[in-house]
């Protein structure tokens, strides 16, 4: 387990978000934000890299509404509303501008910031994740749980373990997952046009057996003006944040 430098909350639209803070401020480098997976912890998402990371940046990694030690709220979960409270912590903490690395939920999240507040963001990598729903595989919308790209008993065990560990209320994990796996299904809030207006240098990286149709991400990349695509091959999306090829092409993106 990795130890934050240091960690707090902030009174960000209405709740108390927590939010670790790894490494130290290096004078000319951007602050990395690192937004976790849906159902996740900055520690079960991050954790196997969080090391390297952190040795020559200043990290910042949120947990979001009901994720982890933030609780939930009355509020539905919605990808704006989850991107503008990644905007206001950042205010809070005096941070303009920052590179992403958002996993899944956490990617999605960081491709709002980048379509709705572009001068926010420096670097992006969006990992795991689609613009639209058409990109799911059919097994993944209406899911056959023997599909090999979904996540396994072991995967849920594991957010289940994790969210009991640090929640404020333990007891809500079920209900919390059945709100996170209906806003799951919401549309995502994008169109063709709003991508092409990402001005932020951008990574997308999928597992060759991820959720969405390898296709779709290849078209992302086409549509987002500065953008490169990287297929991580034999990996699932429940692997993919803990594959070792993924930390030297991120480091050597962000670098």
């Amino acid at each position: 387990m990795t130890v934050p430098t240091s960690s707090a909350h902030a009174k960000v639209n209405g709740q108390e978000m927590y939010y670790e803070i790894h490494g130290t401020e290096h004078e000319g480098r951007r602050p990395l934000v690192l937004l976790h997976g849906g159902m996740q912890t900055v520690g079960l998402t991050f954790g196997t890299m969080l090391p390297a990371l952190s040795a020559e940046r200043y990290v910042i990694a949120p947990e979001l509404q009901g994720h982890g030690h933030t609780a939930d709220t009355d509020r539905p979960l919605t990808i704006p509303d989850l991107a503008s409270d990644v905007a206001a912590l950042l205010d809070e903490l005096g941070v303009r501008q920052a590179d992403f690395i958002g996993f899944s939920l956490g990617g999605v999240v960081a491709l709002e910031i980048a379509v709705r507040h572009p001068e926010r963001v420096g670097r992006l990598v969006p990992t795991g994740t689609a613009y639209s729903l058409d990109g799911y595989h059919d097994e993944v919308r209406s899911p056959d749980f023997s599909s090999p790209r979904l996540p396994g008993q072991a995967d849920f065990q594991e957010m289940a373990d994790a969210y009991a560990a640090v929640a404020p209320h333990p007891e809500h994990f079920q209900d919390f997952f059945a709100k996170s796996s209906a806003a799951a299904n919401d549309p995502l809030p994008w169109t063709a046009d709003d991508l092409r207006t990402v001005t932020a240098p951008t990574l997308l990286v999928i597992g060759d057996t991820d959720f969405f149709h390898v296709e779709h991400l290849a078209a992302m990349q086409r549509l987002i003006p500065d953008a490169q695509l990287a297929v991580l091959p034999g990996t699932t999306h429940m692997e993919l944040m803990r594959r070792k090829v993924l930390l030297p092409l991120l480091t050597e993106f962000l670098a």
